[in-house]
């Protein structure tokens, strides 16, 4: 097997493999267990394995898959994501399991009672549940270099992060351990990871997908989302995952808006005429060499030259950064009182000077923030979709401290939101599209694909559009 695939494919392909017996969910498993088992040792993206119950999860796919041919049923039945491996950050809830959300304070809690929503979602889907994912504690960092577990290495050059705080997700699917993973993304943490490993995200609307079974970062810029290895493999996982959800009041969506055969039966360049616009200004300012030569080859390959200017988007990075701060840090007020020396070094200063912020501070941020959705929807009077890159540059190496980025020097580990925070801080839906500049000597960085919110499927149209043209792809890691 090739480093960083897998020989039965990414999820769509494994998913039709099971339906037509090409092979069973069961050899699935044994493949991306194996997998693991070769290469986790180097790249440290899981924190648990959850292998019992992977095995009777894809037994019930192989069992189940018997019944309906002998019934003469339909194979559509088991599921869009029959007896495909996926794995989920470790703050989603796994019944029986302990959700340390990255800390070591979490390890005193008593095991999960039920599993996450999305995680109910996955295993309705077909999808088997190979493990727990390594990430930032508390989620509040962008490069996974945890101190209590260690960091997550880049599969394409272990000796860079590989983002942050969903590392050990983007991680797992660059590495070829699994097809799918799950994933947060506050300021970026689904986004900085899928363009440092070079693989495809997807942060959905802010309100799109229900957080419920998940431990909390900021509940008021919170986003859940997948990962993948391709983008039909993208699109059926957050096909699987979308759905109402009335225990949780942050779930807006009551109808899901399905993308996959959308994908699969249209034709290239469908929608046709889409108005797509580069971002400028602040996004040039904030981009390397390297950052704006992926977004270039993408509006070409798109055919646009328009340039479009986002308003405030360092306002809205600084209003994020205090609403971040003060809801970290108001969470665990308590904690930072009596456990001060088991938090993570990396973030435990954020988040005491997060609890320490004036309430006026943070009131201002939340009032800025609903004239800066204002302003950003009224974009989309004009666009449809508006690209940028996801990440100023490719990924550091692990330790790294300050980037010179446009001879600016610029802390590491925050600059790595310098693209994603205006985003998110909008809510707006985006896929990040793998892509690979001539200069980083094969590291990947990828491209945003911004829509208006709710409309995930004009991100997907196009997101494809750069995948058939082939510029934008996932690549085997590097060992």
């Amino acid at each position: 097997m090739t480093a960083g695939t897998n020989p039965y494919g990414d999820a769509a392909q494994m998913a039709a493999a099971v339906r037509q017996g090409e092979v069973s969910a069961r050899e699935l498993l044994t493949t991306s267990l194996a997998r693991m088992a070769a290469t986790d040792a180097r790249v440290n993206a899981f924190t648990c394995q959850t292998q019992d119950r992977a095995f009777a999860e894809a037994d019930a796919v192989d069992v189940r898959r018997s019944v309906l041919l002998k019934k003469g049923e339909s194979l559509d039945a088991l599921g869009a994501l029959a007896g495909v491996p996926y794995a989920v950050k470790n703050l989603y809830d796994i019944v029986g399991e302990v959700t340390l959300a990255g800390s070591v304070i979490n390890r005193s809690l008593p095991p999960a009672e039920a599993d996450a929503f999305l995680v109910k979602q996955m295993k309705a889907a077909g999808a088997v549940l190979v493990g727990a994912l390594n990430m930032d504690e508390y989620a509040y960092g962008f490069t996974t270099e945890n101190t209590h577990y260690g960091p997550c290495h880049n599969p394409h050059d272990l000796a860079r992060i590989s983002g942050g705080s969903s590392g050990g997700s983007g991680a797992a699917v660059a590495a070829g351990q699994v097809p799918l993973s799950l994933g947060s993304d506050t300021n970026g943490s689904i986004r900085v990871p899928a363009s440092l490993c070079g693989v495809w995200g997807l942060k959905p609307t802010f309100g799109r997908l229900s957080r419920r079974g998940t431990y909390p970062f900021v509940h008021s810029i919170d986003h859940l989302g997948p990962m993948a290895s391709s983008v039909a493999g993208l699109a059926l996982a957050y096909d699987a995952l979308q759905g109402p959800d009335a225990h949780d009041p942050g779930c807006h969506a009551q109808r899901v808006q399905p993308v996959a055969a959308l994908l699969q039966h249209s034709s290239p360049g469908f929608p046709a005429g889409l108005r797509i616009g580069v971002l400028s200004g602040y996004f040039d300012d904030h981009a390397s060499a390297a950052a704006r030569e992926v977004v270039a080859l993408a509006a070409s390959t798109l055919g646009t030259t328009a340039s479009v200017s986002w308003p405030d988007a360092g306002l809205a990075r600084a209003a994020a950064f205090i609403i971040t701060a003060s809801e970290g840090g108001s969470l665990h007020l308590d904690d930072l009182r009596t456990q001060l020396a088991s938090f993570e070094p990396l973030s435990v200063d954020r988040f005491i000077a997060g609890a320490l912020q004036p309430a006026d501070w943070y009131l201002r941020a939340q009032r800025f923030r609903r004239i800066y959705r204002d302003r950003i929807n009224a974009l989309f009077a004009d666009w449809d979709v508006l690209i940028t890159a996801a990440t100023p540059v490719s990924a550091p190496l692990i330790g790294t401290e300050w980037l010179d980025i446009n001879g600016t020097q610029q802390p590491c580990r925050a600059a790595m939101g310098l693209l994603t925070q205006p985003v998110s801080f909008a809510g707006c839906p985006v896929v990040t599209v793998p892509m690979w500049p001539s200069s980083t000597n094969g590291m990947p960085l990828g491209v945003q694909i911004i829509a208006a919110p709710w409309r995930e499927d004009l991100a997907f149209a196009v997101a494809r559009q750069l995948s058939d043209a082939g510029v934008a792809q996932v690549k085997p890691a590097a060992y």
